[in-house]
């Protein structure tokens, strides 16, 4: 008697915890239930069955393999590694400076200011933005690109705006630098250096 009332208990239970089961494997009992036609046409239809097991397959090679993270371009950090190179201009800025005299600054910032203009006017063509000097007066037109001109101070209505011009901007013409070599890894701006006795 205590076996029939186990089994009485029991097979519903379990059914009931089985399909508890399937249902939140599923996310909703539909999806349950679509799960299991599918599983019976897979068991009726054998092509249907290869091309479902197909898709599974890809399914889990997906989940195995999760995507490749895109590494940035290092592309913009060729003219800052250009600068290093020619004229420590990295080095200068992390540098601690609080301890040394306004003499030995001036002297670093003018070496440092000779070799880097040099290096921007050898590798880059630079444009003003603006036609102008600081403080001319200026129209912004109506539909003026605003990552070319950004319009500061008490900005109202809409333009064309007048105002005077804070910096006529630079835009790079023209970018004279060597594509780097295969394989080098663009973000290195220089590369360590080991003295060998």
């Amino acid at each position: 008697m205590d076996i029939v009332i186990g089994l009485a208990i029991g097979v519903p239970v379990g059914f009931l915890a089985a399909l508890g089961l399937a249902i939140a494997r599923a996310g909703s009992l539909g999806k349950a239930f679509e799960g299991l036609a599918l599983a019976g046409k897979a068991n009726q239809d054998a092509a249907f069955a290869a091309k479902l097991q197909a898709v599974l397959a890809g399914a889990e090679l997906k989940q195995i393999e999760p995507p490749k993270p895109v590494k940035p371009s290092g592309a913009p950090l060729r003219m800052l590694a250009l600068l290093q190179a020619e004229s420590r201009l990295v080095d200068f800025l992390l540098e601690d400076i609080r301890g040394a005299s306004d003499e030995q600054i001036g002297q670093a910032v003018r070496e440092v200011h000779k070799k880097a203009q040099a290096a921007l006017k050898q590798h880059l063509v630079l444009e003003p933005i603006l036609p102008g000097n600081e403080d001319e007066q200026v129209s912004v037109p109506k539909g003026f690109d605003p990552s070319a001109i950004r319009v500061v101070g008490n900005v109202t209505g809409e333009p064309p705006f007048k105002g005077a011009i804070q910096h006529p901007g630079w835009r790079v013409k023209e970018l004279k630098l060597a594509t780097p070599a295969e394989g080098a890894d663009e973000f290195v701006l220089q590369p360590a250096e080991v003295q060998i006795a």
